[in-house]
Formats: C-alpha cells, sequence, structure tokens
C-alpha cells in the first residue's frame, strides 16, 4: 500500500509539470501561429496524456484499497466526514477522474483538426481546463508535508 502511494504522490509531480509543459507549449504555439510538429508538439501533449491516464490508473488502485478512499466512506458514511477526509474519499477523485476526461477530450478533438491554431487551441484548452481541476483538489496539506 505504501508503495502505490508514494508512486501517486511522486508521479503526481510528473503529470503537473507535463501538463503545465504541454499547455504552455501548446499557448506558446498558438500566439506564434506555428505549425503543430508531430516531433516535438505532438510528443508533448501524448506524453502529459500517457502519464495523467497512468496517475489515473494508480490512483484508482490506491482508491480501492486504501482506508481513505472507499473504505472510509462505507465505514463513515459521507455525514460522518469532516473536510479532510471528503476532500480524499470524495472530492479528489472525482475532480481527478474529469480532469482527465477533459485531457483526454482534448487530445481526441486535436486530432480532427489540420490547422495548427485549431491543434493547439484545443491542447491549450482542455489541457488547461484538466490542469486547473486537478490543483484545485490536490489534497496540499498531506502532499506537502
Amino acid at each position: 500500500m505504501e508503495i502505490v502511494l508514494n508512486a501517486h504522490s511522486y508521479l503526481a509531480y510528473v503529470v503537473l509539470a507535463m501538463l503545465f509543459i504541454a499547455v504552455a507549449n501548446a499557448l506558446i504555439g498558438l500566439m506564434g501561429k506555428k505549425m503543430f510538429t508531430l516531433g516535438r508538439d505532438l510528443r508533448i501533449s501524448l506524453f502529459a496524456l500517457i502519464v495523467s491516464h497512468i496517475q489515473l490508473l494508480v490512483g484508482l488502485v490506491l482508491y480501492f484499497m486504501s482506508p481513505n478512499g472507499l473504505q472510509a466512506i462505507s465505514r463513515l458514511g459521507m455525514g460522518g466526514m469532516n473536510a479532510q477526509a471528503r476532500l480524499l474519499a470524495l472530492e479528489h477523485p472525482l475532480v481527478n477522474i474529469i480532469a482527465v476526461v477533459l485531457i483526454t477530450i482534448g487530445w481526441s478533438r486535436h486530432k480532427k483538426f489540420l490547422e495548427g491554431d485549431k491543434k493547439f487551441r484545443n491542447i491549450a484548452l482542455f489541457y488547461g481546463l484538466g490542469l486547473l481541476l486537478l490543483l484545485s483538489r490536490v489534497p496540499w496539506g498531506t502532499w506537502l508535508s
């Protein structure tokens, strides 16, 4: 259990960094009216997508195995949880699943366009929204300690 928790915690740094890089790259490409290259731009966006999905899978394993996840809801009920327990058991997983769905939508939508500005706009919008959602539900109190 401790290994999965550590993997989830350390991988979060990689996910946040890659999403930040992907959004920044998309904004730079969009503002600079650059062509969307299959080398650099595609790889940055794809790697951000892959690590966010891996993080989701690790998080789901942790959610079903951890006493702070599904077990806490069944043990305490929704009314018996304090704010920190509710964050870990409900808000963090639900919002992060929505964030990964948005990132996936951005990846899928960008493939439908040929123009670089539309590709960059989709990546910037959907990856950016996903990044904001992820940042909003990071359990900062436990993560930084």
